[in-house]
């Protein structure tokens, strides 16, 4: 049974534990609603809960531990080098469950039998052609080590998948069976689901906390790896970043810091003075019917993909600066440079700062604009001397978190300022950042263990450093201030 089969029949079984639930707490109190605890849809959750949650335990559980099981099997069936680090042993594995998942897309789409896929060897012709026709990229021919394993693991996790489903079922009739059995008029029906909603409330928080530690610390092991291999000192104050893969690389940081904060600069000059004007208008100026048109037009630029405006860039911003601006001036002759990225990236960021900054100097109370008024002062006076210094705490919140943004753009940074890592005044050349790096040095065909790779996870420590410290600073701002406008 597929896992998404399995949800259905949980969630079937659920409905049904919420109606047997109900009718037998009703059943029970001959109709008296009085002799129960809790009101009779507090039985019904009871019983749903205790149907599918402990099942959905069961899975949850079960897809961490059966990767782990299956793969330390069939770590047997390769050499002992090439699963010893850590590393290596991720990259093989992942090679083995995408072979694996090529197998399975050719039976379900008919280029293989079953009985084909499980006997296929590597040399009954290209594997990796065979699996590239149904969809797979591979991205080097397969071993035969390798496709051994993944015949193996596709018949592991079959028989797993099976396992799985009866033992889902198994858990999820037992809890309702139990919910029914617990059932009664004296049952506390109404504190146990109310605990159990409090449990899952809990750890939705816990996740959250949980993912970011995750995130850190994975790289924080991988940052470790690299510092192994190369000088602290000559990534964190090198002024000069010239990977090569052979060896003498000069992986220093600065030039790619420069390059993020100048881009990051620009646009924060171009998206914080529109997008606080625009704010200040439709919360302060524009009537019902203007704000009702003006502020989703505005916010539609946050739905557009990044890509997309990539291609603005590249296509229309980046030759007209260089056309109208940098040719004639002597400035440059490319339409890839900081100039470009940050405009686009300001453009970008102009509804995240309008959209916020509009709430906070909506929630602003509108006693202190009353008393303002009182006083004699016009609209413009009242906005500016009064709205704006009660809003300012939440609006340096919003432009900072706007500037963590800016930071960790890519896509345009890639399409608009190129990828040269140099430090330079002149802002119509064109340099990359910390982001574009990242991707650049984790793509192709490289060594995972060298220095050249594992920069990659210094790069993006260094990155979370940055816009964790400035996300933090924005939220001190924010709590510090705002209380003398309560």
């Amino acid at each position: 049974m597929s896992l998404s089969l399995t949800f259905l029949v949980l969630l079937v079984l659920a409905l049904a534990g919420f109606v047997l639930g109900r009718q037998r707490a009703m059943a029970l109190c001959g109709g008296d609603l009085r002799r129960l605890h809790s009101l009779p849809g507090y039985y019904g959750w009871h019983g749903a809960i205790m149907a599918a949650l402990p099942a959905f335990l069961v899975i949850a559980v079960w897809q961490i531990a059966q990767p782990l099981v299956i793969e330390s099997r069939l770590s047997a069936m390769f050499p002992a080098e090439m699963v010893q680090e850590d590393a290596a042993r991720t990259l093989l594995f992942a090679d083995v469950r995408r072979i694996a998942a090529g197998l399975d897309m050719a039976v379900a789409t008919g280029a293989m039998s079953a009985a084909e896929a499980a006997g296929l060897q590597v040399g009954d012709g290209s594997v990796r052609d065979r699996l590239a026709a149904v969809g797979v990229a591979l991205g080097a021919e397969v071993q035969a080590e390798t496709l051994a394993a993944a015949q193996e693991y596709r018949g592991l996790a079959q028989t797993g998948m099976v396992m799985r489903s009866l033992l889902v079922l198994v858990v999820a009739v037992a809890g309702l069976a139990y919910a029914l059995r617990l059932t009664g008029p004296e049952f506390r029906a109404r504190n146990r689901v109310e605990a159990v909603m409090l449990a899952l409330l809990m750890l939705a928080s816990l996740i959250a906390i949980l993912t970011t530690v995750g995130i850190v610390l994975s790289m924080l092991s991988e940052s470790i790896r690299f510092f192994g291999m190369y000088p602290v000192q000559d990534f964190f104050f090198g002024l000069t970043w010239s990977p090569n893969f052979s060896g003498n690389s000069q992986l220093g940081l600065l030039p790619l810091l420069w390059g993020t904060l100048y881009i990051s600069a620009i646009s924060m000059l171009v998206a914080v003075p529109v997008g606080l004007f625009a704010a200040i208008y439709l919360a302060e100026f524009a009537d019902a019917r203007v704000r009702s048109v003006v502020k989703p037009l505005i916010e539609v630029i946050a739905g557009i993909p990044t890509v997309v405006f990539g291609l603005f860039a590249l296509v229309t911003v980046g030759p007209l600066l260089r056309d109208w601006i940098a040719m004639p001036t002597g400035l440059g002759n490319s339409g890839s440079s900081v100039m470009t990225a940050g405009i686009v990236i300001g453009i970008l960021n102009i509804p995240f700062i309008s959209s916020l900054t509009d709430d906070i100097i909506t929630a602003v109370p509108q006693s202190l604009r009353d008393g303002s008024y009182g006083l004699g002062a016009t609209k413009a006076e009242t906005v500016s001397q009064v709205v704006l210094p009660a809003a300012l705490p939440g609006i340096v919140g919003a432009v900072l978190m706007a500037a963590s943004r800016a930071i960790g753009e890519t896509m345009i940074v890639t399409m608009g300022a190129g990828a040269a890592a140099k430090l330079d005044m002149n802002p119509f050349e064109a340099m990359t950042t910390i982001t574009v790096k990242i991707v650049s040095q984790l793509t192709g065909d490289t060594e995972f263990n060298s220095p050249e790779t594992l920069v990659a996870f210094a790069l993006g420590i260094s990155l979370f450093v940055i816009t964790l410290a400035l996300n933090v600073f924005a939220l001190w701002i924010v709590r510090r201030y705002r209380e003398q406008y309560e």
